[in-house]
């Protein structure tokens, strides 16, 4: 998390540092807000990132031209909303919830059936906003998106994650048969 006001945000150094650590078979993804395109390659090339989240108001232009897959997130608030995804034809979609003065990671979620309107979707979505334990399943079942991106609904206080939380929802996860 490389956006500086949030509670999870890391250094370039402290990325790079866990990244170093992790399996072969995990792909880092560094999430930004609004960043500079000169931080997003300087976080690729430093960190080892293997794709990236952009999750501020980037326009289609500004999602191309990097060497990693970018994720362009959407915070759904309404019909009207889904219409922003339509332009970011090479990117993967990711949707989160509307919050005002929030993007992303508040641990709320919003109307799935929104997304019957966009389907079959054009592009792989990955589902957020407000997953935890006790709904994984259902909103699996409801959108069969792609992947699933979870936070808040994993930890203890904000950037603190839960043991406990993380294999509660990778349990509901599983039963909700998600590479089905």
């Amino acid at each position: 998390m490389f956006y500086e006001p949030s509670p999870r945000h890391v250094s370039l150094a402290e990325a790079a540092a866990i990244i170093a650590e992790l399996p072969a078979f995990v792909l880092p993804v560094g999430v930004f807000v609004n960043a500079p395109r000169e931080l997003i390659t300087r976080a690729i090339d430093q960190c080892g990132l293997g794709a990236i989240q952009l999750h501020g108001e980037e326009s289609p232009l500004d999602c191309q031209g990097y060497s990693v897959p970018v994720i362009k997130a959407f915070r759904v608030r309404d019909e009207a909303s889904l219409s922003m995804m339509e332009p970011f034809s090479e990117q993967t979609w990711l949707v989160d919830s509307f919050q005002p003065g929030a993007h992303g990671g508040t641990g709320h979620s919003f109307q799935w059936d929104l997304l019957d309107r966009i389907r079959p979707f054009a592009r792989p979505l990955l589902l957020a906003g407000g997953l935890k334990a006790e709904n994984i399943q259902q909103a699996v079942k409801r959108v069969r998106p792609f992947g699933v991106d979870v936070s808040s609904g994993v930890e203890l206080t904000p950037g603190r994650k839960c043991p406990d939380k993380m294999e509660a929802f990778f349990k509901e996860l599983l039963r909700a048969g998600l590479d089905s």
